[in-house]
């Protein structure tokens, strides 16, 4: 029987980096994983094969034809004839995938974490161990990390299937849908909705709460519905679902809306109403792991479970369902296994969508950090007054800072505006070691560049915006 330091069941982004980093510290390691894409193993788990990646090379096509279509005259460039080849697109982004998940299995290889392709499965406690089935071949670890990811939550009256899909259904229609439904106006539905309306589907947007990104800060919010409408994507809320009927053609939604019940048909419809944790197979009941009432493995500040020497990280456990905060507890928790000060700052951890325009944020918003019973002062600055941005020919959006008005430290980013998921990175960075917006106002930024609207909007929050 072979027996390692540290075994990762699940090869996602909080499984696959714990499981390199857990290598690099010198502990014997591996990892199973029962991802399949196209019949073959892949790992990268839904980030890499059906989510994060694939999605953004599909978001990066669609604004590339709509650049072409309907912006390019304005800079001079007459494109007579584009038109959309969806199967040349999905390869593209089949490629791109492929490229990033072949690079995990190269950096297991040397890194020499020894990989299982199939299901992984608690068994038994074995001293101060365990036997884990990996793949149909038993195995001995000291220390156990669950990393099984999530799957998509289906809602009970339209199951997946047919003309109903999830994010990986969604990205792989073989032509443009002419009329699109998204169910859930989160990240998935905005982004995968974006792709196909930019490829000419008519599409509408079905949510349950009463108002657009609730999360985020109300003038980003307002801003970004403001031009998502312009772009004609079409957005209902407050709505209840009521009938979910589809045939051989398409797709009837009957759903409540201000008391009147509306019957809307569709080609395609897109269910993205959140994600449940994965932890079907995985022996929970057997071997007595603690999960909580959603399902979620229940751990403690250092990841650890009922069990011990059985550790959980990434979305199996709850949070912030995000690639990078999944990484980030893969790596903290190896380093808390070597005995080491591993951390993640939750308060800091960045949101983004990637629309057009992008947006982007973390930490508190101006309202959240009034609930708290903070005093605040912020800043705020339009791309339109910058010089990179109207070159770029998108001058949309602004960047608003939250600050401390006592102390002035960095309370919260919010930006929407091309590009935002590059810029929020220096304001994270910031905040993790505990800066004021004046740390960010005296930081030079280059000129022209997009980021000096960061800079901008911390002078702001003193009211001493140079450019505005």
């Amino acid at each position: 029987m072979d027996s390692f330091d540290v075994l990762v069941i699940g090869g996602g982004p909080a499984g696959y980096v714990a499981a390199i980093r857990a290598a690099q510290l010198g502990f014997s390691t591996a990892c199973v994983d029962a991802f399949e894409r196209n019949g073959k193993a892949s790992l990268g788990g839904t980030c890499l094969n059906v989510g994060c990646i694939p999605s953004k090379a599909m978001l990066d096509s669609s604004e590339k034809f709509e650049m072409i279509t309907h912006e390019a005259a304005e800079h001079g460039i007459q494109v007579d004839g584009a038109r959309v080849d969806v199967s040349r697109m999905l390869s593209r982004k089949n490629s791109v995938v492929d490229k990033l998940t072949g690079g995990v299995a190269f950096l297991f290889k040397k890194n020499k974490v020894k990989s299982f392709f199939g299901l992984g499965r608690l068994v038994r406690q074995d001293g101060d161990g365990w036997i884990v089935d990996a793949a149909g071949t038993e195995v001995r670890a000291k220390h156990v990390i669950v990393a099984t990811g999530s799957n998509p939550r289906e809602l009970p009256l339209a199951p997946f299937g047919g003309h109903v899909v999830e994010n990986s259904g969604a990205l792989t229609f073989e032509s443009v849908p002419g009329k699109l439904g998204v169910i859930g106006a989160g990240v998935i539905g905005l982004e995968l909705g974006s792709v196909w309306r930019r490829l000419g589907a008519q599409v509408t947007v079905l949510e349950a709460l009463p108002g657009f990104l609730m999360a985020a800060d109300d003038a980003v919010a307002k801003e970004a519905l403001k031009q998502f409408q312009k772009q004609g994507l079409e957005f209902h809320f407050g709505v209840g679902i009521s009938k979910v009927e589809q045939d051989e053609t398409g797709v009837s939604v009957t759903y409540t809306e201000k008391e009147q019940e509306v019957t809307a048909r569709f080609d395609k419809l897109i269910v993205s109403i959140g994600r449940v944790p994965n932890t079907g197979g995985l022996g929970a009941d057997a071997v007595g792991l603690a999960l909580d009432e959603r399902g979620f493995v229940k751990v403690d500040a250092h990841y650890r479970t009922n069990l011990p020497g059985i550790y959980a990280i990434g979305d199996v456990i709850g949070g912030a369902m995000l690639a990078h905060k999944a990484e980030e507890e893969g790596v903290a928790l190896a380093e808390m296994i070597a005995g080491q000060a591993g951390h993640v700052n939750y308060d800091v951890i960045p949101w983004v969508i990637y629309t057009s325009p992008e947006i982007a944020w973390a930490g508190l918003t101006e309202k959240g950090a009034k609930e708290k019973g903070l005093q605040v002062k912020t800043g705020q600055f339009p791309f339109s007054a910058n010089g990179r941005a109207l070159g770029h020919g998108d001058p949309r959006g602004f960047v608003k800072v939250v600050a401390d008005a006592q102390t002035d430290k960095l309370l919260g980013i919010h930006m929407v505006g091309g590009g935002v998921s590059e810029l929020i990175g220096e304001v994270v960075a910031i905040m993790e070691f505990g800066g004021s917006s004046e740390d960010l106002a005296r930081t030079v930024h280059a000129h022209p560049t997009l980021s000096e609207v960061v800079k901008e909007a911390a002078l702001a929050a003193d009211k001493r915006a140079l450019h505005m």
